[in-house]
């Protein structure tokens, strides 16, 4: 077939695929209904053509048509991925994990009902084997979210319904086309269906796609942060990523590829983002939201201009199977939403979902090409039989036409008679309040840009005047709508997820400016998605979040261990400078919250809820004050390497734009700007390099802090450096318990510890020493010791402290005078205490 051709009409189906778009928006019908009408009338129309001896001048298009040079497998292995991937790229992840339970259930446990009810309807008019009409099942059974998405962003559907229908279809294909594969392959090869291994083969593929899926994306994220400010590239490797992943684990690994690119894209959505600039990111976004537009429409379409071709010798009793088949989805669908989906809310795994959204729901489950180009792959597969060819082609062909003509026309009807078309009555009352603000803000903009460029002041005056009150139609439906007074706790969460929301762009932006490394800021915006979701709890959640946020996480406890067990340095050193780079951006972040919610909220949230909020980020100010200032006094030289650091980075990023403003200007020309630009980033790459963080555990330096051996000779420093072995403690962190067996005392070089003797409290600072008495008297311990602060220690072992005081009589001397007077400390704590 002429390739030129082939390229005219697929030039040709863009061309309509644009001039769609507006008919499908003065019609209020979605574009894949009107795509779905118009190919199957271009392939109607082509095959009159062809058949028809009036003219030769359209044969040659009417027979790359009819005979469209497109098998199952370029829907597939060509379009399929790419879809998949922008689907789940452009999912919020943590939303989606919010409905989780609901959304599994309508995308796997649905599939499967669906799959055995319509299979079990159709054995007794179908005339072919059980497994065959399951086959069918798992085909209908995959959804199409572009028409229902388009048409719930119209109306303006609640924002929950549209989350449940996108992560059941996103995952709603990937478990469908599952079960297709293994049951074809069972028709294929003859096997005997056996639902035991069947399972397990289901179970297999799909945490196989995961697995495979998810090492692909991790590996692309990692080579992401390599291609900084190489925007193309990364775009690049993303296209690359849904291929890899899909083909390999279909073809090569014996897993879902379907699965392995949904689960890609979602990793790529969780943990991509810090990785790129916030700039590139939103171009990603934008040309795979294009990439999506092109392949979606043209699937649609080209699939469409096959349904000619897979209706044929269409009689009554297929329209009886038709039947059949639309009332056993239907029926399958009812059974999920009003039967299983219940029971999820029953047992407090998921919220209730409202029975009017199960009702869009279980109407608006349109089926498209995913569901024909399946239908085409079995009508492809010769080990078939014609009678098991044909049946799938009708049918799964009537029901994809009668799901797009029958619902897709009428749920925009549907969605406004439930009434899911307007806002609730908080909404409502919110909706006024901003309206409020924002026209007395445009009206003060009028006002200013007519004074600006001297316009009359009477015209000005008018204009501003349309502005500054709410229009009589807005005040019309308000009034209908019976707006209730928004409730303080309302505004008070309402504020609390719009300081997090904010806070998310004001690290987003330091990303941006280059003050955040990528590799911090994966770390700050997981715990701002963490204050996000308590946001939503309340504000004593909200405050809980706050805390964790500013404590120790688990890998730097697990640091930690690694250095007090084991005497592994490296990673305490890495987790402490990454805490004290965090903390120090966290604290001016926060400072830049202070103006956003006088400028920003308090006028939408009212003067009390506004001061609560200012109280709660001066609780956070002070929670990371005190954590930074604990890492000031023990690292004082380290926070001044790292504070410059960020003021070089500021400095350069300004310099950047400078050089950029100049060059924009026509001031400056490229080689001159080529030249600045890689000054700038010669001294960015040095800039962007940490400095290491020294914990200043060498033993002798240690020693030399300790008063205690400061006339030690350099033989007898040797042989105590020997013996002693640095630590370092965390603020809060326990020592010493009471009663348990003692096997070490410790030398505080620097930091402070407190001594709890029976509610007698003894503060030890650098110099002192604790522990020896344990170790003297063979008792138990009497108190419980616990850090203030960040504390070097030197440790020694109950064994070598034998040595010691055999070999050091002065040192013995002093510990012997410190335990006695402990003695008696202890003894009037007990006496008191006995009292």
């Amino acid at each position: 077939m002429d390739l030129q051709i082939i390229l005219l009409l697929i030039a040709a189906l863009l061309v309509v695929i644009s001039l769609i778009q507006p008919v499908a928006i003065r019609l209020s019908l979605s574009p894949s209904v009107l795509l779905a009408v118009v190919g199957v009338a271009m392939g109607l129309l082509s095959a009159l053509v062809m058949h028809s001896h009036a003219s030769d001048a359209f044969d040659s298009v009417a027979q790359v048509i009819v005979n469209l040079p497109i098998n199952s497998n370029a829907f597939i292995f060509i379009f399929l991925p790419l879809l998949l991937f922008q689907s789940a790229l452009t999912i919020e992840v943590r939303e989606i994990l919010e409905d989780a339970a609901p959304i599994l259930l309508l995308a796997v446990v649905a599939v499967l009902v669906a799959t055995v009810v319509i299979g079990m309807a159709l054995r007794p008019i179908a005339g072919v084997s059980i497994v065959a009409c399951l086959m069918l099942g798992s085909i209908v059974a995959t959804t199409d979210p572009v028409a229902v998405i388009g048409i719930f962003r119209d109306v303006g559907a609640p924002s929950r319904l549209s989350r449940l229908v996108e992560g059941e279809s996103l995952l709603n294909d990937a478990a469908a086309i599952t079960l297709f594969t293994l049951l074809l392959d069972i028709l294929v090869k003859h096997h005997a269906a056996q639902a035991g291994l069947a399972s397990l083969s289901f179970i297999r593929n799909f945490a196989g796609g995961i697995a495979v899926g998810y090492l692909g994306a991790r590996i692309i994220v990692s080579m992401l942060a390599r291609l900084h400010d190489l925007r193309l590239a990364q775009i690049t490797m993303t296209l690359a990523l849904p291929y890899l992943v899909f083909i390999a684990g279909q073809q090569y690994l014996g897993v879902s590829g379907v699965v392995a690119a949904v689960t890609s894209g979602l990793t790529i959505s969780a943990i991509g983002q810090p990785r790129i600039a916030p700039s590139d990111w939103r171009l990603l976004q934008d040309l795979w939201e294009q990439l999506a537009y092109w392949a979606s429409s043209l699937i649609f379409i080209l699939a469409a201009l096959m349904v000619p071709r897979l209706l044929v010798d269409v009689g009554w009793h297929d329209l009886l199977a038709l039947a059949v088949l639309v009332a056993a989805a239907m029926a399958a669908r009812a059974i999920v939403l009003f039967g299983l989906l219940p029971a999820l809310s029953a047992l407090g795994l998921s919220q209730a979902v409202n029975n009017r959204y199960k009702t869009v729901i279980l109407w608006g489950a349109l089926r498209g090409a995913v569901t024909l180009a399946l239908a085409l792959a079995v009508t492809e597969t010769d080990a078939l039989s014609h009678d098991v060819k044909r049946f799938v082609a009708v049918l799964a062909t009537g029901f994809v036409l009668f799901t797009l003509l029958v619902n897709g026309t009428t749920l925009r009807v549907l969605i406004r008679l439930l009434g899911l078309d307007r806002l609730s009555a908080l909404d409502s009352s919110l909706r006024y309040q901003v309206l409020a603000l924002s026209r007395g803000r445009v009206a003060e903009a009028v006002k200013t840009a007519g004074a600006n460029y001297k316009f009359s002041e009477e015209l000005v005056a008018n204009v501003a005047a349309s502005y500054a009150h709410t229009p009589p139609t807005a005040v019309l439906n308000a009034a209908i709508l019976q707006p209730i007074e928004v409730g303080e706790r309302y505004r008070t969460l309402l504020g609390l997820v719009a300081i997090a929301n904010r806070e998310r762009e004001l690290i987003l932006r330091h990303f941006e400016e280059r003050t955040v490394s990528s590799k911090l800021v994966e770390r700050l915006l997981a715990d701002v998605g963490r204050l996000l979701d308590r946001a939503r709890a309340g504000q004593a959640e909200y405050m809980r979040a706050a805390q964790r946020q500013v404590g120790f996480s688990r890998r730097f406890r697990a640091a930690h261990f690694l250095h007090r067990r084991f005497g592994i340095d490296a990673p305490l050193v890495d987790a402490l400078a990454d805490r004290f780079e965090s903390l120090l951006v966290n604290g001016i972040v926060l400072d830049e919250l202070g103006p956003f919610i006088d400028d920003k909220l308090a006028t939408l949230v009212g003067e009390r809820v506004a001061e609560r909020l200012h109280e709660t980020v001066r609780q956070r100010q002070e929670m990371t004050h005190t954590a930074l200032e604990a890492l000031r006094v023990q690292y004082p030289d380290y926070a001044g390497l790292l504070e410059r650091r960020l003021l070089d980075k500021i400095a350069l990023r300004r310099q950047e734009q400078e050089y950029r403003a100049l060059f924009d200007g026509g001031v400056i020309g490229p080689e001159l700007y080529g030249v600045l630009r890689r000054d700038v980033q010669s001294a960015r790459a040095a800039v962007d390099e940490r400095p290491r963080l020294d914990l200043g555990l060498e033993a002798r330096a240690l020693i030399a802090q300790v008063p205690m051996f400061a006339n030690l000779t350099q033989a007898q420093l040797d042989r105590v450096a020997r013996l002693l072995r640095p630590r370092f403690a965390l603020p809060a962190e326990t020592l010493i318990r009471r009663g348990e067996r003692g096997d070490a005392m410790y030398f505080i070089s620097s930091g402070a510890v407190e001594v709890d003797v029976l509610g007698h409290k003894v503060k030890l600072g650098r110099g002192d020493f604790f522990g020896e008495m344990a170790l003297l008297s063979g008792q138990p311990r009497q108190a419980d010791v616990a850090a203030l602060s960040y504390c070097q220690l030197l440790v020694l072992d109950d064994d070598d402290l034998e040595y010691l005081l055999r070999s050091e009589p002065r040192i013995k001397e002093r510990i012997d005078s410190v335990a006695g007077a402990r003695w008696e400390e202890n003894r009037q704590a007990r006496k008191v205490s006995a009292d």
